[in-house]
């Protein structure tokens, strides 16, 4: 019985993301709300059922029950995979670094300077303050798959990463909403710029094409002779990358094992998007980002919300508001002074907080194609380096 509702649990932790992303494709609205959310209410849902199935301590919290030992399980296996897998395919070109070199770096600066005084403010107060501000650090310069990363580095109580989760949902949200209507205008006047020249419709259509490429379903096809190919060379990578960081891991002992491991991870990703063959492998990002939606079920199941406690709540709504908004205006002001366009600096940022894919709708939005690259480039070293930059400042704040 209990072997049989373990299988059950997984299948429902794996097949729960294709379900939500083809809600996502169908209903207009639920793709604006997103899978992560989605999935993530399911998971709470699913660790929050009123029952007791014959002992087996459902309740996501108790250790001890199949529930949590299923989640734990799903949580441990996806995040080795999804790292390098959505890696593979950045493209880093010198040139391009040196030349957005200013926007990146100062928008690594404001998030370090927000994320400390944050801290220094509210985060002290909260369990495991330091490596929350860890996470948080990986996920406004990286994205969603750095959080997870670090939670696995961190393991820090599932219902304080859980509960930020959905706290960063809602605040990233907003800050979207506020730079694509007024945002972008109120940095270029006070920056000094005039409004850029619109779309030319050859323009506009390119990029329509580009925010409907990333609309389309990236895992149609998978099942076909090429797409087992591509899919066996994948995992075949990512298995050899493993198996390396893990052997390389193993002198450092059990203490710093998992942080160094994950490190090793990202490192031997980056190696690998330089080779050609293997960047080339175009499903690789899409296949490693269904890992984290699995990762999202998954570790949302082990929350326990009976025991949430508000006033802990608060602080990490603060925390998290001080680290995006405060971010953002530490890097207008770094921008300006380096003089950078105002452009660049929403876009980067945009592109921090939100990940790469919402870059499109911002560029959109402003009416200034030339921004993209930035904006890309922003988002690709920003999954590059998340993990450093997290470990890093946890170890940083720690110290305070």
């Amino acid at each position: 019985m209990k072997i049989l509702l373990g299988v059950i649990i997984l299948l429902v932790f794996c097949l729960a993301p294709a379900f939500v992303l083809r809600l996502c494709r169908r209903y207009p609205f639920l793709d604006k709300i997103g899978p992560i959310i989605i999935l993530y209410g399911i998971g709470i849902l699913i660790g929050n059922l009123p029952i007791d199935i014959e002992g087996l301590a459902w309740n996501g919290k108790e250790e001890g029950g199949i529930l949590y030992q299923m989640a734990d399980l799903a949580t441990s296996a996806t995040i080795p995979f999804a790292i390098p897998m959505m890696l593979f395919a950045s493209c880093f070109k010198l040139s391009e670094l040196k030349r957005h070199a200013k926007v990146i770096l100062s928008g690594f600066v404001a998030l370090f300077i927000a994320v400390t005084a944050g801290y220094l403010l509210v985060g002290r107060q909260l369990d495991e303050g330091a490596e929350i501000g860890g996470i948080m650090t990986g996920m406004y310069s990286g994205g969603m798959v750095n959080a997870a990363s670090l939670q696995a580095v961190f393991k820090v109580n599932e219902l304080s990463y859980n509960t930020m989760c959905l706290y960063d949902v809602v605040l990233s949200f907003l800050y979207l909403v506020f730079l694509v209507s007024v945002g972008f205008k109120l940095f270029r006047t006070l920056f000094g710029e005039k409004s850029k020249t619109n779309l030319t419709d050859k323009e506009r259509e390119e990029l329509m094409q580009q925010m409907a490429e990333s609309k389309r379903n990236p895992y149609e096809g998978l099942w076909t002779k090429n797409g087992l190919q591509e899919l066996g060379k994948i995992v075949g990578v990512t298995i050899a990358i493993i198996a390396v960081s893990a052997i390389a891991t193993l002198p450092f002992g059990e203490g710093l094992f998992m942080t160094i491991f994950i490190l090793m991870l990202s490192t031997l990703g980056v190696a690998c998007s330089f080779c050609k063959p293997i960047r080339e492998l175009k499903r690789s990002f899409d296949i490693g980002m269904y890992l984290i939606y699995i990762f999202s079920v998954a570790m949302a199941s082990m929350a326990d919300f009976s025991k949430f406690d508000i006033s802990d709540g608060l602080n990490q709504i603060y925390f998290l508001t001080i680290a995006i908004f405060g971010s953002l205006v530490l890097h207008a002001l770094f921008c300006r002074l380096l003089r950078v366009d105002a452009d660049s600096m929403v876009v980067s940022s945009v592109a921090f907080v939100n990940s790469p894919p919402f870059v499109p709708m911002m560029v959109i939005a402003m009416k200034n194609r030339g921004v993209l690259i930035t904006g890309l480039v922003a988002g690709i070293v920003g999954y590059a380096l998340g993990n450093y930059f997290g470990v890093l400042m946890s170890q940083f704040l720690s110290s305070l």
